[in-house]
C-alpha cells in the first residue's frame, strides 16, 4: 500500500451517527446506503446529485442493510428478524424471524457469492460469546446456524475459495470456505491488539480494515496463508466502524464511524468520511430474490 494510497480526505454532510456502520455503494443508483445501529436510521447519500442526504427512520434495530436483485428492493437485517424493504414506500415486509433470543442482536452482514445473506449475531452487552454466524436464502424458513461462540463477528467478505471474517474482541481474523462458515476448514490468525471492524475489498484482494477505537484504517494482502500487513492510515475519528468503496469507478472509499461510548467526542465523531484512492473496489454482490 503506497503512501498516498488515501487522499483528499472530505467529511460528507453534518450527519454524526451514534454507532454508524454496514455502508453498502448501490451502482445502479450510484448512492451510498449505511445505517445508524443505535438510531434506528437507515441513511443514504447521492453525491452525483447535490450530496443530497436521506433518513429513513427505523421502528427496529437495524445492523446493515443490503442490495437485492429488485432495485430500491433493500434487505434489512434487524432484531426482529430479516425484511424486505421498499425504499420508495418505506414498507417492510418480514422474510424470516429472529433467529435467537433477546439478548443478542444482528452485527455484520453480506452477500455471499452464491446470492445468500450470510449475518453475525453478538450479546447486545458485548461481554459474552453467544454470537453466532447464520445463512439465509430467499423463501428458507428460517436462517442456517454456521458458527457459534463468537463474541463480536465482524469483517465478512469472499476473495477466491475463501471467505473471510473477524472477532473483533478475540483479536483474530478467521478464514474458511467460501460456502459456508464450518469448523473443518476454520483457520485463525491473531491480530495483535487492534480490534477489527469492518472491512472493505479491493478487486485484488486488499482488505482495508477500521479499527474501532485506534483512530486508524490497516490495509492487509489476503491469499492462501494468514492476511500479509501492508500498512495502517491514522483517520481523523476515534472509532471507524467500517468501510466500502463508491463512486463510478469505485476509487472513492467511504469510512464509517462512531461516538457512542466517548466521553467527550469531538465534532467529528460519528462521521461519513470520504477518501480518493488509487483503488479499485468491487460490485456489491445482490441478494437473489426468486420472486417470479
Amino acid at each position: 500500500m503506497n503512501h498516498d494510497a488515501l487522499q483528499n480526505p472530505s467529511i460528507v454532510d453534518n450527519y454524526r451517527a451514534m454507532l454508524g456502520e454496514s455502508p453498502v455503494w448501490c451502482f445502479r443508483s450510484q448512492s451510498l446506503i449505511w445505517v445508524d445501529i443505535l438510531q434506528h436510521r437507515l441513511l443514504r447519500y447521492w453525491p452525483q446529485r447535490d450530496d443530497r442526504i436521506e433518513i429513513h427512520e427505523l421502528p427496529f434495530l437495524c445492523s446493515a442493510a443490503l442490495l437485492t436483485t429488485e432495485p430500491e428492493q433493500f434487505l434489512l437485517v434487524t432484531t426482529q428478524g430479516v425484511m424486505l424493504y421498499d425504499y420508495r414506500q418505506q414498507s417492510y415486509r418480514l422474510l424470516c424471524c429472529w433467529p435467537e433470543d433477546h439478548r443478542t442482536r444482528p452485527n455484520e452482514a453480506a452477500i455471499a457469492p452464491d446470492g445468500s445473506l450470510w449475518f453475525s449475531t453478538m450479546d447486545k452487552t458485548a461481554q459474552l460469546a453467544i454470537g453466532s454466524w447464520y445463512r439465509f436464502t430467499y423463501g428458507s424458513v428460517q436462517a442456517e446456524r454456521m458458527l457459534s461462540g463468537q463474541h463480536v463477528p465482524n469483517t465478512l467478505v469472499w476473495h477466491g475459495k475463501h471467505a473471510w471474517f473477524a472477532d473483533t474482541f478475540r483479536h483474530c481474523f478467521c478464514r474458511c470456505d467460501a460456502q459456508r462458515i464450518s469448523e473443518s476448514t476454520l483457520h485463525e490468525w491473531p491480530i495483535a491488539s487492534l480490534m477489527a471492524d469492518g472491512s472493505a475489498l479491493t478487486h485484488n484482494g486488499i482488505l482495508l480494515n477500521a479499527c474501532w477505537g485506534s483512530a486508524c484504517i490497516t490495509a492487509y494482502r489476503l491469499g492462501d496463508a494468514a492476511p500479509e500487513w501492508l500498512a495502517t492510515h491514522s483517520l481523523p475519528v476515534t472509532q471507524p466502524t467500517s468501510a466500502a468503496f463508491g463512486g463510478p469507478d469505485l476509487h472513492d472509499l467511504y469510512i464509517t464511524s462512531a461516538s457512542d461510548g466517548l466521553v467527550e467526542p469531538a465534532n467529528i465523531e460519528g462521521a461519513l468520511l470520504r477518501y480518493q484512492t488509487s483503488y479499485t473496489g468491487q460490485r456489491a454482490t445482490l441478494f437473489t430474490l426468486n420472486t417470479h
